[in-house]
């Protein structure tokens, strides 16, 4: 099933945010995004009405297996898509901007020849 690119990006910013730190709330998805909180809070519940998290009474947000699924993959096509550009000479920034964008578009079969190509 395709989801929204935001829903794509949420997930992903909540698995790059367990990776730092133990907990992850709406604020630290709100600060790390400067997004405003009340567009995080409509977002997390709509993330959570569909699945793919789940939040405890502290706030505590947790990826349902579903929900780790896409942002694993959407972390992944990051990860390789940005080292990618930049061994073929893109500046780092320009390379993580444009490998945000990239990942959400890019086929599945575009994507793992860049793999190939890549040795990833």
């Amino acid at each position: 099933m395709k989801i929204q690119e935001s829903a794509e990006n949420y997930l992903e910013t909540i698995l790059m945010l367990h990776k730092k730190q133990a907990n992850v709330r709406s604020i630290d998805i709100a600060n790390e995004l400067q997004y405003s909180k009340a567009s995080i809070s409509i977002a997390m519940k709509r993330l959570r009405e569909h699945g793919y998290i789940e939040i405890d009474d502290l706030g505590f947000i947790t990826l349902t297996g579903k929900g780790q699924e896409i942002a694993k993959s959407m972390y992944e096509r990051h990860r390789v898509l940005s080292n990618w550009l930049v061994s073929i000479g893109v500046d780092e920034k320009t390379a993580t901007e444009d490998a945000c964008r990239i990942e959400h578009v890019i086929s599945e079969e575009t994507f793992e020849k860049i793999k190939d190509i890549a040795g990833q």
